[in-house]
């Protein structure tokens, strides 16, 4: 606690001094910044007090300054503080930023200030008040074309609570404080001061603020004439500067063609002129600063009662209420509690404690489990929080994901968002905690409930217009195999519904892509894809996690891709805003908008794809798991990761695209570190191989950035498999097979383009030698005992089992005739066949068999409308063109793979019975334990 006899000295003493005897030059910005020794020994004694009670933490970035000794530069804060003032001033010693509590001179352009702060709301101020120091400098500003000023607003909070509605201690706990408020100054320093947070944001340039400012008011020239009636000559005010350091200003004149023009004649006017244009800059600052102070603390809290309160008895929910009542025969009250209870079940319960004490245990945990966390691209994100509501849709890898992504943006300086979580998690202990750190629960089945799913909407609805940030997983559950599962419509739906009831943010969908190097539930991923069945979430779950703590689990990165605009998506699909009955959960969406959202769907895959990282860990796993028995000796190993990376970088996936920057060698030591690989000595070189019962794992890896390599090694294998082949005949065969891999994969690059994308691939194998061009369009492989050659068919064998399963697929539909399985039998059977076929003749690796593979692969064929269903029954029929498809596969797959695939996909009538009726059994079983 601070001394008695010195609070005068820290909250009374005079923040700034007109006075000047030193002189000050700062290394970032040179100019004359002046400070008294009385200012001195102020600094001193306040700043080491402050600095005792008050540990600040900055959010974000630090700004970055034009190296410019010319440039002035000054801090806005929204109100002023003397606490406030005494803190920045410690950040910008801390930092190595230009001072803020030492005064700057200007002779040159008659600019004389004791401090480099603006307050927007100054108690001091005159004229409504205007702020004096920035009514000055726009004078200034405006007299001297070449005088440049930069305006670094900065955002500071005693605390991160959201403020609650009505609440009586929001008056204790506000964050900022008027001048005669030193009872609160001294409350926020002894209660708040260790839970304090400073944010600079970006320089903004005064000169461009006011041009901007007349641009917008200049059909109604209020300002221009405010100026003009007020102009006086400079020599009749010039007595009157020198005395009270106060520099008058210049009014332009305004083209409204070019603002920026030179001006055609001067005018002058007083240093109290100017006062609306001064009024508009300030009402700009201080709408920014709320901006971004909302950005950082989301919305005001509505208390959890209040709000199922509002929910139950909103127009929207009665009617569904009504609607209920009178469909089950039940009364009104009834259908209300029941609607209750829905919202009971799901409504989130922010509290502030438990974000803190998560944000504290989260930083321990990450030390503990990672190396590093690795963000990419979050600038983005920081641009568009403001004026946009978001919407983080994540890939789902971990039940580490929502508590990772959450603290890298509560880290960064924004608010987290609230998180729609199934209700598998609101488990005894973990359920309420994470319901406090702002999960809201979602059943995962409830379908056909008509008061459930309005119930769900609406409380959609509340969030998204009170600008609450949303985050939930479009893929619906956790990927087992490394690669993206298809994108789940529901929640996607429900955000568009929202906004075309009511639009009041736009909405903006944030694409995440989250990698792991290691990932702690990688042993039930293995387990759940061979068929055990999927554990059910507890507390004891969660203990047996936290064993795994010592571990090693290397980094892991977020890369958050580049934002979708739904606004964008709306002109696309010629979707009306605010097209949907505002007091209404029911109204259907149209056509148009159904299409709409599945194309937002796909779009947001790809998206995610595109931001993804190539780890060392997964570009160690794709050349171990390519090559024979998952093993290389050290040598050739080096060089084909060299020649991933190689790839990777001369043609880039996206822009959004992370490569690692390791070394090819310090690849493979950072993957015996965390013992997914191993190294056997040998006489004639090292050998690097595959650690024991580390394969199934590393495929998960692999898959994170298979789709990076998948069009290069679909190329590399048509050239390897044939020896020969025609340029336009590789072409061809890649545009037929190219959609399936785009649905597998989710790549990103359209059909209709995808010759020009082909041929920058091949282009790009033949520079690195993998590929030999002998002339008049003809292709060949190496010679066969190079190393390029070797290289070849390591990069070839990725696809290969993507086309194994699709191979498969078709032979089965063919054996099995038209009009003879559903949809789901054709799925299981592959699943089934699959598992053999992994088990009798490749490397027993599970995800090949993944379930999701076959649903995706199906759907392409119903897209391309090689294959017909029939809605009532689900019976699949189809044509000759599935053994068309199928013939394309002997340009890549070996004859004795071609047979064996024959061969397992050959069932009997029997057969398929028994199968069907033991998978339907197994099914039935599984429901009934999770009912």
């Amino acid at each position: 606690m601070i001394p008695k006899f010195l609070k005068k000295r820290i909250f009374k003493a005079p923040v700034t001094t007109d006075s000047a005897s030193t002189t000050d030059v700062h290394p970032i910005a040179s100019k004359p910044y002046t400070k008294t020794p009385i200012n001195q020994l102020y600094r001193k004694l306040s700043g080491q007090l402050l600095d005792v009670a008050v540990k600040p933490k900055l959010l974000g970035e630090l700004p970055e300054f034009e190296a410019d000794d010319q440039i002035l530069r000054f801090y806005v804060l929204q109100d002023y503080s003397r606490s406030n003032s005494i803190l920045i001033d410690l950040q910008t010693q801390e930092y190595n930023l230009p001072p803020a509590l030492v005064g700057v001179n200007d002779a040159a352009h008659h600019i004389k200030e004791n401090a480099a702060i603006i307050f927007l709301n100054h108690p001091h101020a005159k004229d409504n008040q205007l702020s004096p120091r920035l009514s000055r400098l726009v004078s200034a500003v405006l007299q001297y074309p070449e005088l440049k000023v930069r305006l670094v607003p900065v955002s500071i909070l005693w605390g991160r609570a959201p403020e609650k509605e009505d609440s009586l201690f929001k008056l204790l706990t506000a964050d900022n404080w008027e001048d005669p408020s030193i009872t609160k100054q001294l409350f926020n320093i002894g209660v708040m001061g260790r839970d304090t947070f400073v944010q600079f944001h970006p320089p903004q340039d005064l000169r461009t603020i006011i041009n901007d400012s007349l641009k917008i008011d200049l059909a109604g020239n209020h300002i221009l004439d405010s100026a003009v009636s007020e102009t006086q000559s400079f020599e009749t005010q010039n007595s009157e500067l020198q005395s009270a350091h106060v520099k008058s200003s210049s009014m332009h004149s305004i083209d409204e063609n070019n603002l920026d023009e030179a001006p055609k004649y001067t005018m002058v006017a007083s240093a109290d002129g100017n006062r609306e244009l001064v009024r508009m800059l300030q009402q700009h600052l201080t709408v920014y600063l709320d901006k971004q102070r909302a950005s950082m603390l989301g919305p005001d809290l509505s208390d959890r009662r209040n709000l199922v309160d509002k929910l139950v008895y909103s127009p929207a929910i009665k009617h569904a209420i009504e609607t209920e009542a009178a469909e089950t025969g039940t009364s009104v009250r009834d259908a209300r509690s029941l609607a209750r209870g829905y919202a009971n079940e799901m409504v989130n319960d922010y509290s502030h404690s438990i974000i803190r004490g998560f944000y504290k245990f989260l930083t321990w945990l990450w030390t503990q489990l990672y190396d590093g966390v690795e963000v990419h691209h979050f600038e983005r994100v920081r641009e568009l929080a403001t004026d946009y509501e978001l919407v983080y849709v994540p890939c789902h890898r971990s039940h580490v994901d929502y508590l990772l992504l959450s603290y890298v943006i509560y880290k960064r300086g924004l608010s987290i968002p609230y998180i729609a979580a199934g209700d598998n998690l609101d488990v005894p202990v973990l359920g309420p905690i994470l319901r406090g750190a702002v999960a809201f629960y979602i059943r995962r089945s409830f379908r056909g409930n008509a008061l459930y799913t309005a119930v769900l909407r609406e409380y959609m609805h509340t969030l998204i217009t009170r600008n609450t940030p949303i985050e939930y997983f479009i893929e619906g559950g956790r990927s087992r195999s490394g690669r993206l599962l298809p994108p789940k419509m529901g929640m996607l739906a429900m955000t568009i519904h929202s906004q075309l009831r009511q639009t009041n943010k736009p909405v903006v969908f944030i694409p995440t892509y989250i990698g792991y190097e290691r990932i702690m539930e990688g042993g039930t991923y293995v387990g759940e894809l061979k068929g055990k069945p999927k554990e059910s979430e507890s507390l004891m779950g969660l203990l047996k996690v936290g064993r795994k703590i010592e571990r090693i689990f290397g980094n892991v990165h977020l890369s958050f891709g580049k934002p979708l605009y739904l606004s964008d998506f709306m002109q696309k699909f010629d979707v009306s805003a605010n097209s949907l009955p505002a007091d209404r959960t029911d109204t259907p969406l149209d056509d148009k908008a159904s299409a709409m959202v599945d194309n937002i769907g796909v779009k947001i895959m790809q998206h995610i794809n595109k931001a993804a990282v190539v780890t060392p860990v997964s570009l160690l796993s794709l050349v171990l798991l390519s090559a024979p028995k998952a093993a290389l000796d050290e040598s050739s190993c080096r060089e084909q990761i060299a020649l991933y990376q190689g790839l990777a970088q001369q043609l880039a996936y996206s822009d959004d695209t992370v490569i690692t920057d390791m070394s090819p060698q310090q690849i493979i030591d950072y993957g015996i570190k965390l013992k997914l690989i191993e190294r056997t000595p040998h006489i004639l070189g090292d050998i690097i191989q595959v650690a024991g019962k580390q394969a199934a794992l590393l495929s998960y890896f692999r898959n994170n950035i298979l789709h990076v390599f998948i069009l290069l090694s679909f190329l590399a294998a048509l050239v390897a498999r044939n020896g020969r082949i025609e340029r336009s005949r590789l072409n061809s065969i890649a545009e037929q097979l190219y959609p399936f891999l785009q649905g597998e994969l989710f790549l990103y690059y359209p059909a209709h383009s995808l010759t020009g994308t082909l041929d920058k691939k091949v282009d790009s194998l033949l520079s690195h030698g993998l590929v030999v061009e002998l002339g008049n369009g003809m292709l060949s492989v190496p010679e066969s005992n190079s190393m390029c050659y070797q290289q070849l068919q390591v990069l070839a064998t990725p696809v290969g089992q993507s086309l194994e399963r699709y191979f498969m697929t078709l032979a089965l539909l063919a054996q099995q005739g038209s009009g003879n399985l559903t949809e789901n039998e054709v799925v299981d059977l592959c699943h089934l066949l699959g598992q053999r076929l992994s088990v009798l003749y490749a490397d027993d690796i599970p995800d090949f068999f993944d379930r999701a593979l076959f649903t995706s692969f199906i759907s392409a064929l119903t897209r391309l409308d090689y294959l017909q269903k029939d809605e009532a029954t689900g019976v699949l029929t189809f044509d000759h063109r599935i053994n068309d498809i199928a013939h394309h596969a002997k340009y890549v797959l070996t004859p004795d793979m071609m047979q064996i695939l024959q061969q397992v996909a050959s069932l009997d009538e029997d057969e398929i019975t028994h199968a069907i009726t033991e998978i339907s059994n197994k099914k039935q079983r599984k429901f009934g334990r999770k009912r």
